[in-house]
């Protein structure tokens, strides 16, 4: 009996031995839904008061961004517009511009409206309406959001992630179509390519009445 007992307690000595303790995290600390919070409060501190006025004051005429473009985007990108991540990032530019509705489609979640900035008729840039909204270009047109002061690359995703729905629910527009509407925005696009037309997730929409 006592040597059963002997074997019993050397497994579970070594069973320890070989376990590493990880001590859970307190709530709102650790873990997804401290991420959440920590997030929460980081859109809730900066957008209004930092992110809307920082590209406002950096926003540069669609028209004269794609002049740039073509001139080369990288020559563009140095003037006009801030790259995360190397070369294969693109480039994040803050845009404003005011142009008439051409195309729209608003039945998805992901809404758009497209707009013509030069008078041809034809669309220069897509105005994203949400819900859903593409892309980090929000996040990335200022140096307002380092990466090394997240928790990790999860963490920095739900950002991007919480200041388009931010952005979205910013939003005041009109119910019904907006085609044939003249609106004025201001917001943030990336460009990867010389030929793309410019995705635009807005933090102000006017529409003209």
């Amino acid at each position: 009996m006592k040597m059963k007992l002997f074997v019993a307690a050397s497994i579970a000595i070594l069973c320890l031995s070989g376990c590493k303790l990880v001590k859970t995290g307190e709530p709102g600390k650790d873990g997804a839904g401290g991420d959440q919070e920590r997030v929460s409060n980081v859109v809730a501190t900066t957008f209004d008061s930092k992110l809307v006025p920082a590209l406002r004051e950096k926003a540069v005429d669609l028209p004269a961004l794609q002049a740039a473009i073509k001139s080369g985007l990288d020559g563009a990108g140095k003037s006009y517009g801030v790259r995360v991540g190397g070369a294969g990032g693109g480039w994040n530019f803050s845009v404003k511009g005011t142009g008439v509705v051409v195309e729209e489609d608003l039945a998805t979640k992901a809404a758009v409206a497209k707009v013509d900035v030069d008078g041809d008729g034809k669309p220069d840039a897509t105005l994203q309406l949400g819900p859903v909204v593409k892309g980090t270009a929000l996040r990335d047109t200022t140096t307002l959001y380092d990466f090394s002061t997240f928790r990790d690359q999860i963490e920095y995703a739900k950002l991007g992630r919480a200041l388009n729905e931010k952005a979205v629910s910013s939003l005041s527009l009109p119910k019904g179509s907006l085609n044939g509407k003249k609106l004025s925005f201001v917001g943030a696009t990336a460009i990867r390519s010389a030929t793309e037309q410019p995705l635009i997730a807005p933090v102000s929409i006017e529409v003209a009445p």
